[in-house]
């Protein structure tokens, strides 16, 4: 690698580790291409992103920037899995790590919060924004709902007890 594209290496990296919300840090020693390339997949398909880059040039891009804290990470074969959505790269990678022992989680970053593989863990059971926004959406949606059913509640109430009275007349 020549030095133009170090330099252009450094430059995407500090892009990633200054718009990110989260990075996360995993050792990947051993995957097979395949499985390599069924995460990225699945990184892809929850908004997250994989890039491998060498840990010298990530430690340089690293400088300055909040998720400085990653940095005693970046030893051995390690990847960076990131994504703008807090719990997406999270939530995939340690998905991914049940299923994949060679796949190993070692810690991350969320802004200037530092977070070790138990942290990661815990960010990745928290339910992602899209099922947030569709929670609020219901639980604003939901006051609406029973306005309109408690409005015709009443009436239907009514119309029942008089097909009650009717089917009662007729019966005698």
């Amino acid at each position: 690698m020549d030095r133009a594209a170090k330099a252009e290496l450094v430059a995407s990296l500090n892009d990633v580790f200054a718009n990110t919300g989260v990075v996360v840090v995993a050792h990947y020693s051993g995957l097979s291409v395949a499985s390599m390339q069924k995460l990225r997949k699945e990184m892809k398909q929850a908004g997250a992103t994989v890039k491998v880059a060498k840990n010298r040039i990530a430690k340089i891009a690293l400088e300055g920037k909040d998720v400085a804290s990653i940095a005693p990470l970046l030893k051995g074969p390690t990847l960076l899995a990131y994504s703008d959505d807090p719990v997406a790269a999270p939530k995939v990678a340690v998905e991914f790590a049940k299923t994949n022992d060679k796949f190993v989680v070692l810690g991350g970053a969320m802004g200037a919060t530092s977070l070790n593989a138990d942290g990661v863990k815990a960010l990745a059971s928290l339910p992602s924004l899209d099922e947030l926004r569709a929670k609020l959406v219901g639980l604003v949606q939901a006051p609406a709902t029973k306005i309109a059913q408690l409005s015709t509640a009443p009436a239907a109430k009514l119309a029942r007890v008089f097909g009650a009275y009717a089917n009662k007349n007729e019966a005698a």
